[in-house]
């Protein structure tokens, strides 16, 4: 992989370069000519790794060392850029204090600008010199300038859920199994009493924890289990740990306590207090019978309700075999050669069914037989294949030497590499080997990679576009997602892309491709070239620092970091002291000049040293979970901050926020006049990107100081969160004037307005002529005196809106939401009305959920809504229920069973309901039922369910085909029977009495 990163390495040193000649302060240091001489040289070098990355595998070792002394000479080049663009960066950030104060003397500042110059100037010369010796001694070994391919092209902007690979959560092959296992962990006659367990063993890459995921998905399981629990386990087993993620699971507020076992297990026991639970255990690797049982000891004493299962998924048949109370395990087989087709097929194309070539297709079968029965190299290669068309490249895949390599190790590595070796650009894999960084069987967040990548300079925007770094991140992100290298992708409550997960056979590809040049955990095996380490021990940090001094580029520790290490450290990009165990960071770490990440979560510590004001390249800091509260004042002078992650009510002090004009991602901002934090911070704050969340508005006076956030000019935030104080004492006259000011770019995507007390929302909201038409989602939450929201119908795109505790909203208007695909409406008292009347309303809607609406009398007729999947109504004085059309969904909403002064209840077209739930005979209020069109309904309740409709005069059932006519004792009783057949009419007669 070696050529790879060099020839991306040798990019980057090119960007810098352009970067630099832009900046005239360089001509006058005297730089100019060995800045073009390196410049040049290093184009032609760039040509010569073209031809390097053409060669055969087992290249000649002349090449090979040529490449080792390329990597430390782009480096060193690297460095001496980089070393020379902070020094204009503190000249920028001193000129700015040095006008403040009226002082201006260029010698000032700097302690020595010339010796810095000619040290520099030589370091230049030195670096020219190599290349040249290198560019000679590439022609005697044979290599020829090529041309370099352009970086790969894909998503631009953030992931949308669109972007997940076709049918993600498609599991082939396996229909039967997910059938019985989902059927003996819902049979009701086996092993009631205890919590048992059963296991889905088999080797990496079969599918274990896609088959667990789809039984945890089958909607009879979401029906049977009252409560599930999904924990991802792997190594090692923390019994403490799996608590600690059953608890977030099921009550996130209350997963707080870490460390208090007895705690724990309270807070459990409360929340799955005579329920009945299923719990996933994935990826166990656990073989100590006493750490099983310890753990199954301690979900005993949860009073959980008779008929709780366990799944576990592990590779080892041992770990199967140490429970007690194993209930079934199911060894996974490998697929057969047309199933490994059908996921290689679905992955190669974006309709798996369409037709293609027959040569393709027999090619395609042909490599689904070297699949080995195993789906996750299916997917992989499937990812490989989207991007080739022809029949040549499907021909260099199938015949590819790889597979021999495989056979001959019988590892599924081998094979996974030609994914690697199959993207698309340097670049791109060396984003892909830098994952190896990251922990194992831990969920990845999207923005954090990004931002890894970017401090590492791996992402460079294209040079005639105006696209930032994290735009090519959001696109290599997605080819790797495409390319099946990343898997188990989830969206935020935005439907943006933000958490993923990798395979960990995957991640052993990533580490085998990054050996040169990472060092995973402590590892006798290591050379000189290492450059990013990661979890290793102090002792191994103290070799690393004395053996590396100038080459270490990333630092992720969790443990202890003496105050003499970091020096040692001084062409750090990355550290990452997530969780570590200091309580102080050393003054040193203003020495860093070229860090650009630094992520200090979760720690003790209760400051930040002065000194880091001195990090003017940082581009992200992370201090989430920390115990001091404010960031000191220095930070004023990080002038190329563009990512901040805090606590939400962590301080900046008076006058520092609006000078950070490089921000991109801001916390949450808190409208505080006592500290110093007033709107007007954010005017200048152009460059904010996604969202923006505004707490306490009540502290802005008026209109035109709403206008000083100038958030009409943030063009690139397309997520406004407004928040007044809840049941603050007094409100004053002027929400309204400070919600217009506060009117946002026409790009806005979403909007939430949340304890407003105005009476009226905003004109920029309410004109009809929408200044909001790329708008696609928007929450009302505890706006109680507005009578009235904006005409929905007018937002062309709106797929979501949720409306939460109105208490004078009395109509809601849906007319003309084509787009609307999820509608929530809850505890809005006084509202009486739904309004529907113009026939498209609604065919996209989804989701549709009204609860403790009490003054809504009736629902509106959703003849139209096609689409439907969810419904959840509640409201304990709904008389009449009309529930029309949806043959998607499967079962009945359960929701109904709560409308107990419902007195007529038509349900039609359930084309996927087979029985009628038990449910049905807590309806005591019923005087009508009708049942019509259920296609393939074959039972109604038990004769005790029916037998509790006391008031029901009157059964119409119409169009159930299947219905059969053993049914008809249950319901023979019924005054007025309507609709049945006439096979049902005979046999009724029959039994009637005289």
């Amino acid at each position: 992989m070696v050529e790879g990163v060099l020839t991306f390495a040798a990019e980057g040193v090119l960007m810098k370069l352009s970067s630099l000649a832009a900046q005239e302060i360089t001509l006058s240091w005297g730089f100019k000519g060995e800045l073009n001489r390196l410049r040049r040289t290093l184009s032609t070098i760039e040509g010569y790794l073209g031809d390097v990355t053409d060669q055969p595998q087992d290249r000649g070792d002349s090449i090979e060392d040529w490449v080792k002394n390329l990597k430390g000479i782009a480096q060193d080049a690297d460095d001496v850029l980089d070393e020379i663009n902070y020094e204009l960066l503190r000249h920028k950030v001193e000129l700015q204090n040095h006008i403040k104060k009226k002082v201006l003397n260029f010698f000032s500042l700097s302690n020595n600008p010339i010796a810095f110059r000619l040290k520099m100037a030589h370091k230049i010369q030195k670096i020219n010199a190599s290349l040249e010796d290198l560019k000679s001694e590439a022609s005697v070994i044979g290599l020829v300038s090529k041309r370099i391919d352009a970086a790969p092209q894909g998503t631009r902007g953030r992931i949308q859920t669109d972007s997940l690979p076709e049918n993600d959560g498609i599991i082939f092959g396996r229909d039967k199994v997910v059938s019985d296992i989902v059927t003996t962990l819902t049979n009701s006659n086996i092993n009631q009493e205890n919590l048992s367990v059963m296991a889905i063993v088999g080797m990496p890459g079969l599918g274990k924890t896609t088959l667990a995921k789809s039984v945890y998905n089958d909607n009879s399981i979401k029906g049977y289990f009252e409560k599930r629990i999904w924990v991802s386990v792997s190594d090692p087993f923390n019994i403490n740990v799996i608590l600690i993620c059953m608890l977030e699971s099921l009550n996130p507020t209350k997963a707080t306590v870490r460390e208090n076992l007895d705690a724990l297990l309270t807070y459990l026991q409360e929340e799955l207090k005579e329920k009945r639970y299923l719990l996933v255990l994935d990826d166990v690797w656990n073989e100590d019978s006493r750490q099983w049982n310890r753990l199954m000891s301690y979900l005993e004493r949860l009073n959980y309700a008779p008929g709780s299962k366990i799944i576990v998924t592990t590779r080892s048949a041992r770990v199967a075999s140490i429970s007690e109370k194993l209930l079934l395990r199911h060894n996974l087989s490998t697929l057969s050669t047309d199933e490994c087709w059908s996921i290689l097929k679905d992955r190669a194309f974006l309709d798996g069914s369409a037709r293609m070539d027959p040569d393709l297709e027999r090619i395609g079968k042909q490599i689904a037989e070297k699949c080995a029965g195993v789906p996750l190299v299916a997917k992989v290669l499937g990812g490989i294949l989207r991007s080739k068309n022809s029949i040549a490249e499907w021909s260099s895949i199938k015949e590819s030497r790889i597979w021999d390599l495989a056979e001959e190790e019988d590892r599924i590595i081998p094979i996974l590499k030609l994914s690697f070796d199959n993207l698309t650009s340097p670049s791109l894999k060396q984003c892909f080997a830098y994952c190896s960084m990251l922990r194992k069987d831990v969920e990845i967040e999207t923005d954090n990679l990004i931002q890894l990548w970017m401090a590492q300079g791996l992402l460079h925007p294209s040079r005639d576009k105006s696209e930032e770094m994290e735009d090519v991140g959001y696109e290599y992100f997605d080819i790797l997602l495409q390319s099946s290298l990343f898997q188990d992708a989830t969206a935020n409550e935005y439907g943006i892309i933000s958490k993923c997960k990798m395979h960990d056979l995957v991640h052993d590809l990533a580490e085998l491709v990054s050996k040169s040049e990472s060092l995973i955990e402590d590892n006798s095996s290591y050379t000189l070239e290492i450059q990013h380490v990661a979890r290793v021990s102090t002792s191994m940090q103290e070799r690393i620092r004395d053996s590396w001094v100038g080459r270490l580029r990333s630092l992720f520790s969790d443990g202890e970091l003496p105050s003499n290490m970091l020096p040692g450290f001084k062409t750090l990009r990355v550290l990452n002291l997530f969780k570590a165990n200091i309580a102080e960071l050393p003054t040193s770490i203003g020495k860093l000049k070229h860090l650009r990440y630094l992520d200090i979560s979760e720690t003790r510590l209760k400051t930040l040293p002065s000194s880091i004001g001195k990090l003017y390249n940082l581009q992200t800091l992370r201090a989430r979970h920390c115990a001091f509260k404010e960031f000191p004042k220095e930070v004023q002078t990080l002038i190329n901050l563009r990512h901040v992650y805090c606590d939400k009510r962590m301080k900046f002090p008076r006058g520092i926020l609006g000078k950070l004009t490089s921000l991109r991602t801001l916390p949450p901002f808190y409208v505080d006049k006592e500290r110093g934090c007033e709107i007007q911070e954010l005017a200048a704050l152009n460059q904010l990107k996604g969202q923006l969340v505004i707490y306490n508005l009540e502290h802005v006076r008026d209109e035109d100081e709403a206008r000083k956030a100038k958030l009409k000019e943030k063009k690139n935030v397309r997520h406004l969160i407004f928040l007044w104080t809840e049941n603050r004492s007094t409100t004053n006259n002027y929400e309204e004037d400070v919600l217009e000011g506060l009117q946002p770019h026409p790009k806005l995507e979403i909007l939430a307005i949340v304890h407003f007390m105005g009476a009226k929302f905003s004109s920029w909201m309410m004109n009809r002529s929408s200044q909001l038409d790329n708008l696609k989602k928007i929450v009302f939450h505890g706006c109680h005196k507005c009578e009235e929201i904006p005409a929905l119908g007018c937002l062309p795109h709106l797929t979501l809106v949720w409306i939460y505790a109105m208490d004078n909203l009395k109509c809601v208007g849906l007319d003309y939401c084509t787009s609307l695909q999820e509608l929530w409406i809850w505890d809005c008292g006084n509202l009486t009305s739904i309004r529907i009347t113009h026939g498209m309303a609604l065919t996209s809607l989804r989701e549709l959920e009204i609860g403790y609406c009490n003054e809504i009398s009736s629902l509106p007729a959703l003849q139209q809504c096609r689409s439907l999947q969810k419904l959840e109504v509640g409201s304990s004085q709904l008389e009449t229920l009309i529930l029309r059309g949806w043959p998607k969904l499967k079962s009945l909403p359960q929701q109904i069973q709560n409308f107990t002064s419902l007195t007529y209840l038509s349900i039609q077209c359930f084309h996927g309901v087979e029985a009628l739930p038990e449910w049905l005979g807590n309806l005591t209020s019923l005087t009508k039922l009708e049942i019509l069109n259920f296609k393939n309904m074959m039972y109604l309740p038990s004769v005790t369910a029916i037998q509790r409709l006391t008031k029901l005069k009157t059964l119409e059932l119409c169009g159930c085909p299947l219905l059969q006519s053993k049914e008809w004792p249950k319901i023979s009783h019924i005054q007025h029977i309507d609709g049945f057949n006439q096979h049902w009419l005979y046999y009724g007669l029959l039994l009637k009495p005289s």
